[in-house]
């Protein structure tokens, strides 16, 4: 049994050992985050009243459709938002490597790499989603890309303090949410609603008036994304996409599996505490276990697959991918689009929804599938990575310039 996990195919052997294979499952698991994040939002755009309607009256439906609507969203639940957060630390343990290598300094011109994803965010935000995470992310990976430079103990030690303060912070606020007396007042509708009757302009507006609301989750849960990102860099460099890496994905799925069942009960409770602890805690740990089975799957197929390679186009381009779900989900549901959201009734939300989700998946899995034909990147990829270039070449001759004068 363990020469299985030997891996003796010897094409494997060379994949891995010159890191093509790796990379792949790297960009499927980008891909797999990238449309699981994509089975949470969808019931945001899918809702009548937008991110305000879901976090107010989550599961639509009644009787059997809203259990369907409770389960399929608890399933996607913070997963793959964890997923994602775990596989941004890969990525940055990835370009370290790679300056390592070619003998750059790290973590150099990253500052620049942040603030262009940041930038990034917020265009994202004002014109496209309120739930926009890019901002997060990059003042997240500028933290830890300092972090990476750091002992491996020290590193260790953020890890962990990071987490402590997140659950601390989780458990203050379902505290909190317990202690608060109950209101039975019904949930206010929105009235004038700009998801369903208001212009592309007017939901613009509508997030710049909201902007605080809308980026608190962000801040909330601004400790959790250190520690995840500083995870998925431990566990890279420990090899846990390589063929020795077994026992650390099998740790990673044993715990998984401990934690479905919480996560579940959690969820489905009905109550806002539970819900809360089931997306910002034991979804993470669900998180770390799709990492190792898919790591787990992959180092033993010698294929990625036709499923595999359509994921991992879409983790190429990962950034494009995440922005064009957003642009074509909100074309098709909000009322400056095809407004079919509102158009739903209630109970077809759910099959309307599933309906919704592969029509988008598949949109961008083509997209993404003949983009790369002609090109090496995604469109936002390149604009971002040629915008890139231009600021540190423009920072190496100034810096130059300055070295050489008087």
């Amino acid at each position: 049994m363990r020469g299985a996990y030997a891996t003796t195919d010897h094409a494997l052997r060379a994949q891995w050992t010159d890191g093509s294979f790796e990379n792949r499952v790297t960009h499927v698991l980008r891909g797999i985050a990238i449309l699981g994040t994509l089975a949470t939002n969808i019931w945001i755009f899918t809702n009548p009243e937008g991110l305000v309607g879901y976090a107010t009256r989550m599961a639509p439906g009644e009787g059997e459709l809203y259990w369907t609507a409770k389960v399929a969203q608890q399933l996607a639940q913070g997963k793959f938002l964890g997923l994602l957060t775990i596989m941004f630390g890969i990525g940055l343990a990835i370009q370290q490597e790679s300056a390592t290598r070619r003998g750059v300094r790290w973590p150099g011109s990253y500052p620049w790499r942040a603030a262009l994803l940041f930038l990034d965010g917020v265009v994202h935000f004002i014109l496209v989603v309120e739930f926009d995470v890019l901002m997060g992310y990059a003042v997240t990976g500028l933290v830890v890309a300092y972090l990476l430079v750091r002992s491996e103990r020290a590193q260790r030690r953020w890890m962990w303090s990071t987490a402590t303060f997140h659950v601390a912070l989780l458990t203050l606020a379902t505290v909190a949410i317990l202690a608060a007396p109950p209101s039975n007042e019904p949930a206010r509708q929105l009235d004038p609603n700009p998801y369903a009757d208001g212009s592309w302009w007017d939901l613009v507006v509508f997030r710049l008036d909201n902007a605080l609301l809308f980026r608190i989750e962000p801040i909330f849960i601004f400790a959790m994304s250190i520690a995840l990102f500083l995870a998925g860099a431990r566990l890279y460099r420990a090899g846990v996409l390589e063929p020795h890496g077994h026992p650390i994905r099998v740790r990673l799925m044993i715990g998984a599996v401990i934690a479905i069942p919480f996560d579940l009960a959690l969820g489905l409770s009905g109550n806002t505490a539970g819900m809360l602890i089931a997306r910002y805690l034991t979804a993470s740990i669900i998180a770390f276990g799709i990492l190792g089975l898919v790591g787990e799957f992959y180092v033993q197929h010698t294929r990625v697959g036709f499923a595999g390679r359509r994921l991992a186009e879409v983790g190429r381009m990962a950034l494009s991918s995440y922005i064009l779900q957003n642009i074509v989900a909100s074309t098709i549901c909000y009322g400056w689009g095809l407004g079919l959201a509102s158009k739903s009734p209630d109970n077809a939300r759910v099959p309307f929804t599933v309906g919704v989700y592969l029509l988008v998946c598949v949109v961008i899995m083509t997209f993404a599938h003949l983009w790369l034909q002609r090109f090496e990147r995604g469109p936002v990829e390149w604009l971002w990575n040629a915008s890139y270039r231009r600021i540190t070449q423009r920072a190496e001759l100034a810096g130059s310039t300055a070295h050489r004068a008087p």
